[in-house]
């Protein structure tokens, strides 16, 4: 049986002794990174699918400022730290952390993880650490994404509800 419920967010030091561990207990470990903002069921259907290639899921964050330099200067919405949070407490995550880097290939090489996710948006050849994982025995899985289903689709969902009527009230002023 697993151990109570904790928080696990890791610096990637930690993170690599923790490893060590499951790997001496025999547990196959799980990578999948990503940004993870407005936490949506899409992104629920891919954790829990990456969980269940493996023993242990390992989720690598995108920190603030590499979301800023990748994909928009306004994103993420949700601050890094309390993306690593939410992320944290889903059952099927065992572990956070968070990297600053262009891409995850410096933590995945560290890690060494039994197998390798993204979602199949991605062919095999675009996935970063994916000959690195493969030439360490492990391997490479793409998951189907749950379709309509993304943190940029529900910023213009937001968008659209509150710009079509030019007296409907703003996000901030609605009462619980």
């Amino acid at each position: 049986m697993d151990q109570p419920w904790t928080v696990q967010i890791f610096i990637w030091e930690d993170l690599i002794q923790q490893r060590s561990v499951w790997k001496n207990q025999g547990f196959s470990v799980v990578f999948t990174n990503g940004v993870f903002d407005l936490l949506h069921r899409g992104h629920v259907d891919y954790l829990r699918a990456a969980r269940n290639l493996g023993d242990r899921l390992v989720v690598g964050v995108n920190t603030d400022a590499s979301v800023k330099q990748f994909k928009d200067p306004r994103r993420p919405i949700v601050t890094e730290g309390n993306r690593a949070y939410l992320l944290s407490c889903l059952r099927m995550v065992d572990a956070v952390t968070l990297f600053d880097q262009d891409t995850p290939l410096e933590l995945i090489n560290l890690l060494q993880p039994d197998i390798l996710v993204k979602g199949a948006d991605y062919s095999e050849a675009e996935i970063v650490g994916a000959k690195e994982v493969k030439a360490a025995g492990g391997r490479v899985e793409r998951i189907t994404l749950t379709e309509g289903m993304s943190s940029s689709s529900l910023i213009d969902q937001v968008i659209e509800k509150y710009r079509t009527d030019i007296n409907a009230p703003t996000p901030g002023s609605l009462k619980p």
